[in-house]
């Protein structure tokens, strides 16, 4: 067969997913034709008949029969004595339609042809999936492991199509192997030297939100709203739904029986501690859930021109609560709210005789109180009530500095 050398480029592309079949023969034809043009200078009079099934083609050139004395243009016209030859019954005038051979272009056409082909349906099978993962970001989409790197994972989907997710889009818990299925949202496609980039996140907070639309069917159908979601990666998360519907618990309907629909999103997140809380407009009763579990006794909300304050009262009992380990709970709520969150202890017939840390300025170095009111201790017994291995525990000082601290506030009761 004349056109041999093109079967392997026909069968390499004919399986191609992401094309469908009129593209790719209107990118086959025009290959062709281009080819003609180059050859015979036009590649109107050409019929091109490709059959990507069978990996072959035809080409048919179309002239018009003119008398021998009377050819001007042999692209378009055939002389009489040379259409007889192909059928004695040609006339003046009539149509001649002959094949092309193939081989009468040359290796050199042959191969530059080739190459043509090839490099159009690469351009245009990576221009789809470009196209197809730009509609797909926000979406959660599931592939296997192919390699490990020290920056990024690459992930292959169904279809063989490469995800890359950078290590600063994975859990900090994550580990992986390859073969391994994982999850995660499509959250950037771009174009980096003509070859698609799909960027994935499993730290994303849309990540949240599409597990939490797969798991809880009235998200999923609208009924429940998530109005807001924060979250440190594999440690905690805040979201706030709220429901359109009186007759539905938007936060029972998240967490599920006996937690069945929040499990199976705390396992994917490598058990990240997530709080649901109903949304509501009432900025005061937003910031006591969002501080949930403790207990506020009284709130106080500020509102300037740049910044929301809320300044917070709890019971001494409650102000570890609030704060949460590391300060994550206070830190979520505040980016929940919208509000600054200050949390001060209620005083009460207990702190009478306590003395604001502040006072001790003198002694201790303003950057040491401040540390300490970070961990919700602002006088001098919220410090003395917590241990030595607390303080270090809770606190970027060192020991020697809270021991000093210590005693210094020790003396002030003495």
């Amino acid at each position: 067969m004349e056109n041999v050398n093109l079967i392997d480029t026909f069968s390499e592309f004919k399986e191609l997913k992401n094309i469908d079949r009129p593209t790719m023969m209107s990118v086959l034809e025009d290959v062709f034709r281009n080819m003609l043009a180059k050859r015979y200078g036009s590649a109107d009079n050409f019929d091109i008949i490709v059959n990507i099934d069978k990996g072959d083609f035809e080409i048919w050139r179309n002239r018009v029969v003119v008398n021998d004395d009377e050819l001007s243009d042999p692209i378009t016209q055939i002389p009489l004595s040379e259409a007889k030859k192909i059928d004695e019954d040609y006339e003046v005038g009539e149509d001649v339609s002959d094949e092309v051979k193939f081989l009468d272009f040359g290796r050199r056409a042959i191969l530059s042809l080739r190459q043509n082909l090839t490099a159009r349906i690469l351009d245009l099978e990576k221009n789809n999936i470009y196209m197809k993962y730009k509609d797909r970001i926000g979406e959660i989409v599931t592939g296997e492991v192919y390699q490990v790197w020290k920056r990024e994972i690459l992930i292959l989907d169904d279809d063989g199509n490469e995800l890359i997710l950078p290590k600063s889009e994975q859990i900090p818990s994550d580990h992986f192997r390859k073969g391994d299925s994982i999850r995660a949202v499509v959250i950037k496609v771009e174009m980096r030297n003509n070859t698609p980039f799909i960027i994935l996140s499993r730290t994303s907070p849309v990540f949240l939100e599409r597990l939490f639309e797969l798991e809880v069917p009235e998200i999923f159908d609208g009924l429940i709203t998530i109005k807001k979601i924060v979250r440190v990666p594999g440690e905690r998360a805040k979201v706030a739904v709220e429901s359109y519907d009186e007759r539905i618990d938007p936060v029972g309907a998240c967490v599920g029986m006996k937690g069945s629909r929040i499990h199976g999103i705390v396992r994917e997140l490598r058990n990240e501690n997530i709080d649901v809380i109903n949304y509501t407009t009432n900025n005061q009763l937003f910031i006591q859930r969002a501080l949930s579990p403790a207990r506020i006794t009284t709130i106080k909300l500020m509102e300037e021109e740049d910044t929301r304050k809320a300044e917070i009262f709890l019971k001494p009992n409650e102000v570890s609560l609030a704060i949460g380990k590391g300060g994550l709970n206070i830190k979520l709520a505040s980016q929940l709210t919208g509000y600054e969150i200050d949390v001060y202890r209620e005083p009460g017939d207990e702190d009478e005789e306590d003395v604001n840390l502040e006072e001790f300025s003198d002694e201790i170095e303003q950057w040491i109180i401040d540390e300490l009111k970070s961990i919700g201790c602002d006088t001098a017994r919220s410090v003395l009530n917590l241990s030595i291995n607390d303080l270090i525990k809770r606190t970027d000082l060192e020991e020697e500095q809270i021991r000093e601290v210590v005693d210094i506030l020790k003396a002030e009761f003495e």
